[in-house]
């Protein structure tokens, strides 16, 4: 492998991995390749993908570089997201090492794990919401890992990102194809979805002919991701049409209805108010919503002793209101510091929503947490 990776080798990595975007390849393949090209494009000897749970909690899959199939037999199973892993999930931002020890995070390596020192790692995310992350371990050369090396790994990173949320709108396309319009649905996306994606795919290929001009290439593939970013955007906005004012409106309502029967186990009551208007505005935000309200749910059951918990999702102005209280024994908001509350996870899923956190809280009266969503 080569240590001193120039520029211009750097550019054709890039130009690589966006035309594995447009291409046929598995996601596990995709993925797979994009671990080896980010090895590459940082010098490392190891580089590793975890992908997240749907649900953000746990890694799925863990893909590797540098280790043998034998070695990671010893090392035991899959890391389970905690440490400097987890920090990458909870503050998305890169996260530079010289010395991964001394970081106070770093815990839970097994036994027969390979010894590491420096350290690169950045989060695999689209518009705030993070799919996993990507980190190299052991710069070749022995030096720290440099600032374009941190660059050029968040540009694969994104491409990644890319990659594992087309592929969960197309499985969730999937399933709805399997239930009704197969015909319908196929023509459609032929015409627009994939005709868009072969365009975009022959766009990256002329760019092979732009890597003796690395800005060039640098706004192409920026064109790039933004364009396949809209692709997505479509996609995801066509499978919440296949039915309009049913499917939509019933998943979000349906998804919050069954999260509270999750927790039915508790002994807790936890009752459901929706809008119907602003469900049916919001069905394309399902996921993070009702992820927000998990974690809301979560923290009550773990901590407030309550009886009773109320989840709605009403409209309020231009926005909409989405509120988890409960009847508990409450807590200092100004001094929990996300401690035992999950605060930073509840931060994190608000942003992904395009609002902020608002936690509300008096001692044997309950809390109150909320977001506003914009409409």
């Amino acid at each position: 492998m080569n240590t001193d990776v120039s520029p211009l080798r750097r550019q054709e990595i890039l130009v690589q991995a966006a035309l594995m975007l447009a291409s046929e390849l598995p996601l596990a393949a995709l993925l797979q390749r994009i671990v080896e090209l980010a090895a590459e494009i940082g010098g490392a000897r190891y580089a590793a993908l975890g992908v997240l749970s749907s649900d953000g909690e746990v890694i799925r899959e863990f893909l590797t570089v540098g280790v043998s199939e034998a070695e990671r037999e010893r090392i035991g199973p899959l890391p389970h997201g905690r440490g400097i892993l987890r920090a990458l999930i909870t503050d998305a931002r890169p996260l530079r090492l010289a010395r991964i020890q001394d970081d106070p995070r770093s815990v839970g390596f097994p036994a027969d794990h390979p010894p590491m020192t420096s350290f690169l790692g950045v989060p695999v995310a689209v518009r705030g919401k993070v799919f996993g992350n990507l980190y190299l371990t052991e710069k070749i050369t022995g030096e720290e890992f440099t600032a374009e090396d941190e660059d050029a790994l968040v540009k694969l990173a994104a491409q990644a990102g890319i990659a594992i949320e087309y592929t969960r709108a197309q499985e969730e396309l999937r399933r709805l194809a399997l239930a009704e319009d197969r015909e319908r649905i196929a023509k459609e996306l032929h015409d627009d979805v994939i005709q868009s994606l072969f365009a975009e795919g022959m766009a990256l290929q002329a760019a092979l002919g732009m890597v003796n001009d690395p800005s060039a290439i640098t706004s192409r593939l920026e064109s790039s991701i933004e364009h396949i970013d809209r692709v997505i955007r479509d996609l995801r906005n066509y499978i919440f049409a296949l039915r309009p004012g049913a499917v939509a409106d019933r998943q979000l309502d349906r998804s919050l209805r069954d999260l509270a029967g999750d927790f039915a186990s508790s002994g807790m009551r936890i009752d459901v108010h929706t809008d119907d208007l602003v469900v049916s505005l919001l069905a394309g935000k399902t996921q993070d919503i009702v992820q927000f309200a998990r974690e809301a749910i979560s923290n009550a059951v773990r901590h407030s002793e309550a009886k009773q918990v109320n989840v709605s999702l009403l409209a309020s102005g231009d926005a909409a209101l989405l509120e988890i209280s409960d009847d508990g024994i409450g807590f200092d908001v100004e001094h929990a510091g996300g401690r035992g509350h999950g605060l930073a996870n509840l931060r994190a899923r608000a942003q992904a929503l395009g609002g902020e956190p608002e936690i509300e809280s008096q001692a044997n009266a309950g809390t109150w947490v909320r977001v506003r969503i914009p409409l």
